[in-house]
């Protein structure tokens, strides 16, 4: 990955009304320790939840505020990138054929079919965090990255930011510095 190399996190809130708020948060470095850029996005209509193809309301909500942003080199969204141990594509597979880019899927909760997943502990948390990756990042080297991000906590501090930015708790920081 190159000097100017973009990674960024993403993660969707819906309300009530079938509308969202679509966060990425954008880094320099693999640790997410200093924000580049953030944006939202405000989706006026999203399509209804469909079990086992949450991609279908997601992924144009994540497309939406990717447009805001730079390229990216990896993203990484809150969710399972595959989900088994066959590569059964979930949202991050989805996403990484979409954009063509690596895609780290971080859980908070296990899914039955994922045993494949890493768990990675972070922190003095004793619950671990679900890790996936697609669009040809191994998921060896997802989980050193989750495991390597910034922040004392089980969830690393920028998915907890971009957390709070889809759910309208905290404003973004628009370009701190150039993209």
């Amino acid at each position: 990955m190159n000097q100017d190399a973009k990674f960024g996190a993403v993660d969707v809130h819906y309300d009530n009304l079938g509308q969202a708020k679509a966060a990425l948060v954008v880094c320099r470095e693999l640790t997410f320790s200093t924000v580049v850029s953030e944006h939202v996005a405000d989706i006026a209509r999203t399509e209804p939840y469909e079990p086992g193809k949450l991609y279908k309301r997601e992924l144009p909500c994540i497309r939406a505020a990717l447009a805001l942003g730079p390229r990216l080199e990896l993203l990484v969204i809150d969710g399972y990138a595959t989900l088994d141990p066959q590569g059964r594509p979930g949202l991050g597979a989805r996403t990484a054929d979409a954009l063509g880019i690596p895609v780290i899927g971080v859980a908070k909760t296990p899914f039955r079919t994922s045993t494949h997943a890493a768990e990675v502990i972070r922190g003095a948390a004793t619950r671990p965090l679900y890790v996936t990756a697609a669009g040809g990042l191994e998921i060896a080297d997802a989980a050193r990255i989750v495991a390597a991000m910034a922040g004392p906590n089980r969830l690393p501090a920028m998915l907890a930011r971009v957390d709070n930015l889809a759910r309208g708790r905290v404003r973004p920081i628009i370009d701190r510095h150039d993209t």
